[in-house]
């Protein structure tokens, strides 16, 4: 008997001691890949800058432009073709099945389709929304949903015909949205505490408004869609990480100051938010659950939108040179510093 309990006890310790050395395992990060800024194009012209759309498959990238969107080639860096008419353009998006891609145009309310084979402009159309800015296809119902940010609505437009098939007021001016590819589509709500919002396309419907505590007016999202996690970059200085199913927090996590756009990177595990302030933040993600700051790689000064090639793992971010900031005027009471002419700069941020 003695020994039997003596032998039960031996047991249990080494069950426990396992127990406990695959628990050590599981919370050590995955092993990080190095970035750093190792190539530049700096590219000639004026103008503002949103948005940046990677293209892997065809190698672009879409640069809006204020009044137009570069395509760029991301072997030679060049920029081989211009799509004009795009007036306060803010956003482009692709639907690969398709083969089209379509432009947010803020100052003139509507959205331009065009041909992904040719770039040929194939037809623009009127929106009854304000300032349409992020928009995202949704491939399930094959629908466009443009988020506008005056009017604090989306516009649900057929992807084919841009046919208008419904409207969807916000509780708050919208922000990066993005689609979970099971009939949802998700979108940061830009207020001071934070909110996700889903919208559930069978309908469409808003499905539900979760409120992201300890989140500061979020801006740039991105879906783990396998572990059902969002991410949002808070301009708190913190990536707030959401259940996709339920809305619960899950983590708060550090990342860089004047955050904007955010990245998830799937088959390398990171999250990666691109910062204003001129840093990209690197986050390994250790488990659904688990997400540890890995590096503050140095970018440039207001470097704070970003696309990702999932494939290669590059980070194309872009900024520009800045004059100094005006003077305030009652018209202007917190200007800002103007890009200076031919200075608009890509910066490759790619792993070791």
């Amino acid at each position: 008997m003695r020994d039997r309990t003596a032998r039960l006890r031996t047991c249990i310790t080494v069950i426990a001691s396992l127990i406990g050395a695959g628990a050590t395992l599981a919370a050590t990060p995955v092993a990080a890949p190095e970035y750093r800024v190792d190539t530049r194009w700096k590219l000639a012209g004026e103008g503002g800058w949103d948005y940046v759309t990677a293209e892997p498959g065809r190698g672009r990238l879409y640069l809006t432009r204020g009044d137009r969107v570069e395509v760029l080639n991301t072997i030679s860096g060049r920029v081989f073709h211009t799509i004009g008419g795009t007036a306060g353009v803010h956003a482009v998006v692709l639907a690969q099945e398709l083969g089209r891609g379509y432009t947010t145009n803020g100052r003139s309310n509507s959205i331009t389709m065009f041909d992904l084979a040719s770039l040929a402009i194939v037809r623009e159309a009127k929106i009854p929304g304000e300032t349409p800015d992020a928009m995202v296809y949704e491939p399930t119902q094959r629908r466009l949903y443009a988020f506008n940010a005056r009017s604090h609505d989306a516009i649900v437009l057929d992807a084919a015909t841009l046919a208008v098939i419904a409207t969807l007021p916000m509780p708050g001016k919208p922000e990066f949205a993005a689609v979970d590819g099971r009939g949802h589509v998700y979108v940061n709500i830009e207020t001071e505490e934070g909110q996700l919002l889903r919208i559930d396309t069978a309908g469409p419907t808003i499905g539900a408004t979760w409120p992201m505590a300890g989140c500061t007016t979020p801006t740039g999202l991105a879906l783990d869609r396998e572990r059902r996690r969002a991410f949002s970059t808070c301009a708190n200085r913190v990536l707030a990480v959401t259940d996709l199913d339920d809305g619960h927090a899950v983590a708060r996590v550090p990342i860089g100051e004047h955050p904007d756009a955010v990245e998830y990177d799937a088959g390398r595990r990171l999250v990666l938010s691109s910062n204003g302030a001129g840093t990209l933040s690197v986050l390994s993600q250790v488990s659904a659950d688990d997400y540890r700051p890995v590096a503050e790689v140095p970018t440039q000064l207001g470097a704070r939108t970003m696309a990702l090639d999932a494939d290669s793992g590059r980070a194309y971010l872009v900024t520009a040179d800045f004059g100094p900031v005006p003077e305030p005027t009652p018209e202007q009471p917190h200007p800002r510093a103007q890009p200076l002419p031919d200075t608009f700069t890509v910066l490759v941020a790619a792993p070791r």
